[in-house]
């Protein structure tokens, strides 16, 4: 780990040393890259700091022991540095652990009402609702691609787009079944009622990731209309695209230029096909990790939302928190950073 964590620390100081060469700033992509790998890496070294501090503030105290008069504190300042060093060893490992390299990339989110008719759509708009006000909290820009709703509102599938730093590093583990347990707005007599909604996560590929062969495509444009049927625009700006060699179809709407629909039912298209490619060589080269997380497979039920209760619980860790109200208006972190740190261990534990 020594030779690892040396490595590291030269290669962001011969980093920082190239970002103060003027050529670099003639080239916005390798710009952006540097700067992205010195965010990575900095915490690794200044822990890495940390724990070299740490090292020889034990090595003085091992030496100060042999005084007599100075025995008892050099004591204490040896054990607390041990404490540190075990502290800063677990921090270490866990900043050395093979990030997914998608982890800071934005994110397509797709959510569809599912078992449970109309509650479902309403449940699956109250998880679009969750999610906007998340990104709201974390800075991220959210822009819809696509809404298919229902007369009372309801969402039966939705595409959003969601830009910001570690989006995906961060909701990738929503993908999934959401299960609700609560009382239909649409239910005269109270009675709780079981209904689920499915999201997708998927990071947004980027062109230089994932090329797609124009010939490839089959492109259909018509009339947008809205829930019931009726029409909100009288051109065809509307866009369909179907891959034809996968059969993958993405429409979009939202937009009243064609251009601009066509650039986000792209984008959409683009992630589908890539995470569809990842998944196909992770199969290849190796044994599929089933983390404690889960497989992110869209059709696991990962969450159950409790309203009568004000109870979530996360299947996949067996978390249980009452804060239901809460993480409805946005507050996820809860629930996020637990399986962040669920996921950590398992790596660790596995060696991946």
């Amino acid at each position: 780990m020594e030779e690892k964590l040396q490595a590291i620390a030269l290669r962001l100081e011969n980093l920082h040393h190239h970002l103060s060469e003027p050529s670099v700033y003639g080239d916005g992509n390798q710009l952006k890259t540097i700067n992205r790998e010195i965010k990575e890496l900095t915490p690794v070294v200044e822990a890495y700091q940390a724990y070299l501090a740490v090292v020889s503030q034990q090595e003085e105290a091992l030496e100060m022991m042999a005084d007599p008069e100075l025995k008892e504190m050099a004591q204490e300042e040896f054990s607390f540095a041990k404490e540190e060093i075990e502290r800063l060893r677990e921090v270490l490992n866990r900043l050395l652990l093979p990030s997914d390299p998608n982890d800071s990339h934005n994110v397509i989110m797709e959510l569809r009402g599912g078992v449970g008719g109309e509650e479902s759509a309403l449940f699956a708009r109250s998880l679009l609702r969750m999610y906007t006000m998340y990104a709201e909290t974390k800075g991220w820009k959210m822009d819809i691609l696509s809404l298919n709703e229902t007369e009372l509102g309801g969402v039966k599938e939705c595409s959003v787009l969601i830009e910001g730093e570690g989006a995906f590093g961060r909701l990738k583990f929503e993908s999934g079944v959401h299960r609700v347990q609560r009382v239909p707005e649409t239910e005269s007599s109270g009675r709780i009622h079981t209904s689920a909604a499915t999201v997708a996560v998927l990071p947004e590929a980027e062109d230089v990731e994932f090329e797609i062969n124009q010939a490839d495509l089959k492109v259909d444009t018509y009339r947008a209309s809205g829930a019931g049927g009726q029409h909100v625009n009288k051109t065809e700006s509307a866009i369909r695209i179907t891959h034809i060699p996968t059969g993958v179809v993405v429409e979009c709407q939202q937009e009243r230029s064609q251009h601009k629909n066509r650039d986000k039912a792209m984008k959409v298209l683009r992630s589908r096909l890539y995470e569809a490619e990842q998944e196909k060589q992770a199969v290849a080269t190796a044994a599929q990790r089933k983390s404690q997380v889960g497989s992110g497979d869209r059709s696991e039920r990962i969450r159950t939302y409790n309203f009568p209760q004000g109870r979530l619980t996360d299947h996949r860790i067996g978390l249980t928190i009452y804060k239901l109200d809460a993480v409805m208006d946005g507050v996820l972190d809860e629930v996020i950073d637990p399986l962040i740190t669920a996921d950590q261990a398992e790596r660790l534990q596995s060696g991946q």
